[in-house]
């Protein structure tokens, strides 16, 4: 259950982006403050896990062997490169693919369609990457949870002034970075790496990359009192908070299972729209809110009434490394290991 409600806090923390750039920072631009955001939060993520990998190796002492994540952090294999410049890409590329997907096709429909589209193309390609099935519960949930954005698009669209080929591109291919960034961390996970220091590994690029582009997408707004505080809770809550926590979750939960979970990110920036900001919610968006909220709940529950059915033993042992012999946890969208046995042969 913790790992579920870990991956519901990071979503409920990506969802206040809109709140805090509508409050604190409405005349800036999106890609600038993506790259603050980005670069901020990328930028701490990485030094917390540098300090957090040296701190386990300080406690394991100089005369035994480091813990193996500590080790990887700062001597990845050429496979692990790999993975780190894959996650690092998908990082990159779906800030700009997003911010045109919503400039093609209004900020409604382009952000329901990238967010929409990734725990689809999250479940396929890890399918197609795995030659195992997401499950039953992330099959049904999924499909709930994409019919409740379908509404919330389609109520959109009026506002949109019309979607366009190029606008619905880019926002599937948001949707497929964030799936690209969310596999390589977890295939990250599974050869070793620590969640921490795989989000860190990962995001500490993206961050130190971003920040040529933040500096010419004009940085000026973050000398003032309202432009800083925006800047820091978009980079420390809404991700390095975020992403740790979301860390932590995929490192339990199979990949598709987390990218239909993060659904509550729009959830909660329409509610906090409602609350805060004071908008209007037409009848179809609140439809599709409920079934959004739906489709969350039947994987929640699914998930859950499967975990409970183990035994104490498969509880332990899931809670420790998210493996099992079984196969209801794959089902239940927790992750079996891919790579126990490659562990076992190490």
């Amino acid at each position: 259950m913790a790992p579920l409600l870990l991956v519901l806090l990071a979503a409920v923390c990506f969802g206040t982006t809109g709140t805090a750039q509508a409050l604190g920072a409405p005349e800036v631009s999106a890609f600038s403050l993506g790259s603050a955001r980005l670069a901020l939060g990328g930028t701490l993520l990485g030094a917390w896990a540098l300090l957090t990998g040296l701190r386990r190796r300080g406690a394991r002492g100089y005369s035994q062997k480091p813990a193996p994540d500590a080790v990887r952090l700062r001597r990845p294999n050429r496979a692990q490169l790999g993975l780190i410049a894959l996650g690092t890409l998908g990082v990159l590329l779906y800030q700009p693919l997003f911010f045109a997907g919503t400039a093609g096709s209004g900020v409604a429909v382009g952000t329901v369609l990238a967010l929409g589209s990734a725990p689809v193309l999250t479940g396929l390609l890890q399918w197609a990457l795995e030659r195992r099935f997401p499950g039953v519960s992330w099959g049904v949930a999924t499909a709930i949870a994409v019919l409740g954005v379908g509404l919330i698009a389609a109520a959109g669209a009026g506002d949109s002034g019309g979607a366009n080929l190029a606008g619905i591109a880019a926002s599937i291919g948001a949707g497929a970075s964030y799936s690209i960034y969310t596999l390589s961390a977890k295939a990250l996970m599974n050869r070793g790496w620590s969640a921490d220091g795989t989000m860190g590994m990962v995001f500490g690029v993206a961050g130190i990359a971003s920040i040529p582009l933040l500096l010419a997408s004009g940085a000026e707004w973050m000398l003032t009192p309202a432009g800083l505080a925006t800047a820091a809770w978009l980079g420390v809550v809404t991700t390095t908070i975020a992403y740790l926590c979301f860390g932590a979750g995929l490192a339990k939960l199979q990949a598709a299972t987390v990218s239909t979970l993060t659904l509550a990110e729009p959830l909660t920036a329409s509610i906090l729209g409602l609350l805060v900001l004071r908008e209007q919610l037409a009848g179809l968006e609140a439809l599709g809110l409920i079934v959004l909220a739906a489709g969350i709940v039947v994987l929640v529950l699914g998930s859950t009434a499967a975990f409970q059915r183990f035994s104490p033993a498969t509880k332990t042992r899931l809670a420790v490394n998210g493996t099992t012999t079984g196969t209801a946890p794959a089902a239940a969208g927790i992750h079996p290991d891919a790579d126990s046995a490659e562990r076992q042969q190490r």
